[in-house]
């Protein structure tokens, strides 16, 4: 009898991207009934604090909360090397101008709403689904909005205006990328069983990148407001599925747990929390 195996993850074009040849029947998964769901981040941030997935992506301020329940996977991970989600409103607005101002994030524990805190700590942040944070910006019911996936290329479009990029504002700070989001496998599985995914998902992450073209055109299907923009729908790939992607590294994990400090410091996590990786040997 197969193992079921859920796994969970945002429908964004990077996500799918690198789960690509793990949900569609590329990779051997014999002995287990892969299951493909899809959910905003912060829905499945909330959803791991039940274990409801066996692997979830995660934001890494979500996995501050339930690092008891989940590990992170070697590999998979998301991080904004220079760049990241961007603070955007009608017009230019410098940081102290945002101090006492709503603004929309698009989840409490979303790395976007954690790391805008740390740069505006005045603001009073309104928690806005993520696809629904523009409207929110040009309809003035907010007045600026933390923008994450595709919406980091295509505010321009919408006649909106950049106050930061908080990955180049965290760069300045901290002389390190910015880790947004990876993917947690809960810790309740047995450990060759753990294992065995971490392997499957780096497999994952190898063939999609190995077979790019192939990959990109199941992804594109995810892009949103992306998909009938192949030259920018590859760019945001590639922004969030690379080498980071691959391994974290000994800096990918230090930048992990800096962040977690960081946080800790702020009095944004009342308790330091650890990273903790699983193994894929």
């Amino acid at each position: 009898m197969s193992i079921p195996i859920r796994i969970a993850h945002s429908p964004d074009s990077d996500d799918a991207f690198m789960f690509y040849a793990l949900t569609q029947g590329i990779l051997d998964t014999s002995g287990l009934a892969i299951e493909h769901v899809l959910a905003d981040i912060e829905t499945l941030n909330r959803a791991a604090r039940a274990g409801t997935y066996e692997i979830s992506a995660l934001s890494f301020h979500g996995y501050a909360h339930l690092a008891d329940r989940y590990l992170l996977m070697p590999s998979g991970a998301s991080f904004g090397d220079g760049y990241g989600p961007v603070v955007v409103a009608r017009a230019a607005t410098r940081r102290e101008e945002l101090a006492g101002r709503r603004v929309a994030v698009p989840g409490d524990w979303t790395t976007a709403a954690l790391v805008f805190r740390l740069w505006q700590p005045e603001a009073e942040t309104v928690v806005v689904p993520f696809d629904r944070i523009f409207e929110s910006v040009e309809s003035g019911v907010v007045d600026a909005g933390v923008v994450i996936h595709e919406g980091q290329l295509t505010f321009g479009d919408r006649g909106l205006a950049a106050s930061v990029d908080l990955g180049a504002w965290w760069h300045e700070e901290t002389g390190g990328p910015l880790p947004l989001g990876g993917n947690g496998i809960r810790r309740d599985l047995a450990p060759a069983l753990r294992r065995r995914l971490c392997r499957l998902l780096t497999a994952s992450i190898e063939y999609a990148l190995d077979h790019r073209d192939e990959a990109l055109a199941f992804a594109i299907r995810y892009a949103r407001d992306l998909e009938q923009d192949p030259v920018r729908s590859d760019r945001f790939v590639g922004m969030y599925v690379n080498e980071w992607t691959r391994g974290y590294g000994e800096a990918g994990r230090r930048a992990v747990q800096d962040l977690l400090d960081r946080a800790h410091a702020a009095g944004i996590l009342q308790r330091r929390v650890l990273a903790e990786f699983e193994s894929a040997e």
